[in-house]
């Protein structure tokens, strides 16, 4: 009888215990740019293998309804991080928004300047008086505009199509000659697995600065370092897991959604995907992020140059 009370005495202190130790995780909400996709890698990863609940954090992973939102909502203190991109995020800051870079997800661009390879374009120069689609109208003249210049296309000599989201399909029923806004590890596979090979030109190659595809932002007035610090530490070790196990990794991300991410395009988009992921997620290079400010401000995408120190803390 004394054993049955101390065995059940034993078991309530653990569970007592575990429950303090549950309710001092230091609870943050995420929300991504997009639904779940290989991009998020390491997020899932370190959601599904506990790597969150070691650092002492308890994370909701969102989705957004509105792909336009999750910075502002952070910036209005509604959440404490989100997923958003380099450019989005240096335009966010000239316009005044409180938001820093906590860390960076993919750590490469992977927009691109897409066209079949059939022959007919075979290099940027062959997009002279042709049709590119886009998906989003905004800074196209900047980027496409400079990626042309480099083989002595002018912007002005090519038709800009704006053919919503609807970017492969556009591009292989030959709507348009090619397409910017495809992404070199999602749409090269899409138009694969519907039978057409792409060929590829990239914003880094072609006079563009290089940048972070995603990085995490944060609310610059109420950031918690500490959290963060931890935060990234957990992404960093997520993304060391998935370098050293891609297969079994891929088996993990899946699981937190299988009908939904465990399909052809994902998997073909998940092996190349993997090469991206920052290996130092905290790690930055304030002289590559003020590149990029300036490319934009002397395209007058920004009309205020935000200097890099301002809004990359080193955490």
């Amino acid at each position: 009888m004394n054993k049955m009370v101390i065995k059940g005495a034993m078991a309530l202190l653990i569970l007592s215990y575990s429950m303090m130790a549950s309710a001092e995780d230091k609870a943050m909400t995420l929300m991504l740019d997009w639904f779940v996709n290989p991009n998020h890698g390491p997020v899932v990863i370190a959601q599904q293998k506990g790597y969150f609940k070691e650092e002492g954090l308890n994370v909701t992973i969102q989705e957004p309804a509105d792909p336009s939102m999750p910075a502002k909502l952070v910036a209005a203190n509604n959440i404490d991080l989100a997923i958003s991109y380099q450019t989005s995020l240096t335009i966010d800051v000239a316009a005044g928004l409180p938001l820093i870079r906590s860390a960076t997800l993919i750590a490469t661009p992977l927009n691109t300047l897409m066209v079949l390879d059939n022959g007919k374009i075979n290099s940027l120069a062959d997009l002279k008086g042709k049709k590119i689609g886009i998906a989003i109208a905004g800074n196209e003249d900047a980027t496409i505009g400079t990626m042309l210049n480099t083989e002595g296309v002018d912007f002005s000599e090519v038709k800009i199509i704006n053919v919503g989201w609807a970017l492969s399909s556009s591009l292989a029923s030959g709507k348009v000659d090619a397409i910017w806004g495809g992404l070199r590890n999602f749409e090269t596979n899409q138009l694969a697995l519907e039978g057409y090979k792409a060929k590829s030109f990239f914003p880094e190659e072609h006079g563009v600065p290089s940048y972070d595809e995603l990085v995490f932002v944060a609310n610059a007035k109420t950031y918690d370092a500490d959290a963060l610090k931890k935060f990234n530490h957990a992404i960093e070790k997520a993304t060391q897991f998935i370098v050293n196990h891609p297969d079994e990794s891929w088996k993990t991300f899946v699981s937190y959604a299988p009908d939904t991410l465990n399909n052809e395009l994902n998997k073909r988009a998940w092996n190349d995907t993997l090469t991206r992921f920052a290996l130092r997620p905290s790690a930055v290079d304030l002289e590559r992020y003020n590149r990029f400010s300036e490319f934009m401000f002397k395209h007058k995408i920004i009309k205020t140059q935000p200097k890099a120190q301002d809004f990359v803390p080193v955490l």
